[in-house]
């Protein structure tokens, strides 16, 4: 059974640029894993490299949703190659771009990029846990909660440790938009609650939270559970 871990694009590339020592403790932390038999697929994400392509499209007056969205796709093919090469031979050969389907490997560690137009990778996480019959995924993120509205513009925001899909996808609404910053996307949350998944949210760049998360221990962030 693999473990899937959506892992967010600026969790690997932050705005700031490479952490190397981040990065290495997270290798370190997969690999320890895999030696006591965990299997991973690692779902990476475009995050502030996707925004940025993005809005350079925008402020070229280039808006049209699809668009926006290969944009977006390409950098999470980047991002995941980055993370393959990571990993090296210990890693399935190839970068995963279609989630509906297993593939056929031997390999403790899959890698899998953005699919099509109208999601991010979280919903692509969602359709691997069907796909690979996993009742549950992970969400790494650079936030450490869910919140009912943006911490950094309200200070009162409240945070979840536990909420339901019900209330989460009120948070979030039903619609898709290009590049959203969104704790799980809209129609990832909508395929999510229908399957009956459960999703644990924390923030990857603690890797100490994240190796409690993995390995069923109790964790610091939210955990999203059927009604």
């Amino acid at each position: 059974m693999y473990t899937i871990l959506s892992v967010g694009g600026s969790v690997i590339i932050p705005p700031t640029g490479f952490n190397s020592e981040f990065l290495k403790k997270f290798r370190d932390l997969i690999l320890r894993e895999v030696s006591q038999g965990k299997k991973f697929i690692l779902v990476i994400g475009g995050g502030a490299t996707c925004r940025k392509y993005q809005n350079g499209l925008r402020a070229a007056e280039i808006t049209e949703a699809t668009q926006l969205d290969w944009m977006g796709i390409e950098t999470t093919v980047l991002n995941a190659h980055f993370v393959r090469h990571l990993f090296g031979e210990l890693a399935y050969e190839k970068v995963v771009v279609k989630p509906t389907r297993p593939v056929k490997t031997d390999k403790s560690i899959i890698i899998v990029a953005g699919y099509k137009p109208g999601w991010s990778t979280d919903t692509d996480a969602v359709f691997l846990a069907k796909a690979y019959n996993a009742a549950e995924i992970f969400n790494l993120s650079n936030v450490d909660y869910i919140y009912d509205s943006d911490p950094r513009v309200n200070p009162e925001a409240q945070k979840f440790e536990t909420i339901s899909w019900k209330r989460f996808r009120r948070i979030v609404g039903d619609k898709w938009v290009p590049g959203a910053n969104v704790p799980f996307d809209p129609v990832a949350a909508k395929k999510a609650s229908r399957l009956k998944l459960k999703v644990g949210f924390v923030k990857g760049t603690d890797l100490g939270e994240v190796e409690k998360a993995i390995t069923g221990a109790k964790f610091t962030g939210t955990v999203i559970s059927p009604e």
